[in-house]
């Protein structure tokens, strides 16, 4: 997104080169290839943890650091920090891809001389960085804050956090800006207010 953006932005006669059909498989490859290749990694380790306090995780999902919970072999504890540490090397060079984009971005439409102009562009961009940055900063806490600051009710909220709040969010950023999906939205509501009122009208449909 942060990519796509920075192109229709920063060089917008040269969009179709380079984001064409091409570009946006091999990108949209690359990130399901990573994340699922990072998701197997840690199934595959969480999977083989012995544990030895039980199974029950006092948590609403499986979360890593609650499974590690119940475990006492060093070696687990071991082994998910290496997997840990390759997953935020991760995370954290796309997030500084991402935050260089947006740099070109905001540094492209401080230039644009008029201000609703300044406005479109920053607003279309905004919320797909604080998405993405209460996501990583939230996941961030949730695997690498230390055994002392962990209590119920903080791990319920940046779960929630983090696993709830940022797909619940996307859809208002990447669907709700089109036009035309709000125009049709509003023609299913309006359909079906009418199909509600008006009898007659529900009896022939």
């Amino acid at each position: 997104m942060a990519y796509d953006r920075y192109v229709a932005i920063c060089q917008p006669l040269h969009y179709g080169t380079l984001l064409g059909n091409r570009a946006c498989a091999h990108m949209a490859a690359a990130a399901w290839a990573s994340g699922f290749l990072n998701a197997l990694l840690h199934t595959v380790n969480t999977f083989s943890v012995s544990l030895c306090q039980g199974n029950a995780v006092g948590q609403f999902s499986c979360e890593i650091p609650h499974i590690l919970k119940l475990s006492c072999s060093h070696t687990d504890y071991l082994r998910e920090a290496g997997l840990l540490v390759v997953s935020v090397c991760l995370a954290f060079g796309c997030f500084v891809f991402m935050l260089v984009s947006y740099v070109w971005i905001f540094r492209a439409v401080l230039r644009i001389p008029w201000q609703q102009g300044r406005h479109k562009a920053i607003s279309t961009c905004l919320p797909h960085l604080a998405v993405v940055s209460l996501f990583l900063s939230s996941g961030f806490l949730a695997y690498l804050k230390p055994p002392s600051m962990s209590s119920p009710s903080l791990d319920l909220v940046v779960s929630v956090l983090y696993s709830i709040v940022p797909p619940a969010v996307n859809p208002l950023i990447y669907s709700l800006r089109n036009q035309e999906l709000k125009d049709g939205i509003r023609k299913v509501i309006s359909g079906v207010f009418l199909i509600k009122n008006n009898l007659p009208f529900a009896h022939n449909k």
